[in-house]
């Protein structure tokens, strides 16, 4: 049991568990679980930190876009962004890039969740570890975040 899955339990919130073998050579890890669970890439989302080099904030975008940096900038109210360091951010969450949760953090971080995983009944996010992903619901992921907005952060490749 990782973090994240402790934490929905514990909050008695809806998941389902996806588990699929994770190519070390694969560095593009939303695009490889959408892939292998052969789910729709739009309703796979990545985590991404970023800062402003006072605060580290989550965003969660889907896998077949990025991440605006200057739309998160404005929905979390800050004036600039960049991408949080990759040790910084493995550090602050507990876990590895590549299986960084946006639930279960070691650190509670401010989310912004990319508005179209409204438009998903369910969608799916790392489960914090390499080759697992979680199912649940958008809300119910804004539930087990802390201080979470929806905002139109992430734009199409």
């Amino acid at each position: 049991m990782t973090p994240a899955i402790n934490q929905l339990k514990k909050q008695k919130i809806a998941f389902s568990i996806h588990e699929y073998e994770h190519d070390p050579q694969c560095s593009n890890f939303g695009e490889e679980a959408a892939e292998k669970l052969n789910l729709d890439p739009a309703c796979v989302f990545k985590t991404l930190l970023v800062t402003d080099d006072k605060n580290t904030f989550v965003t969660i975008v889907p896998v077949t876009g990025t991440l605006n940096l200057k739309r998160a900038a404005s929905a979390l109210g800050v004036k600039k962004l960049h991408m949080a360091d990759v040790k910084g951010a493995e550090r602050l969450t507990g876990y590895l890039v590549g299986g960084i949760s946006p639930i279960g953090q070691k650190k509670s971080l401010v989310t912004c969740i990319d508005e179209s995983a409204q438009a998903f009944e369910k969608i799916y996010v790392s489960g914090g570890q390499r080759g697992l992903e979680i199912g649940l619901a958008p809300n119910d992921l804004s539930l087990a975040c802390r201080n979470t907005t929806f905002a139109a952060i992430g734009e199409t490749k």
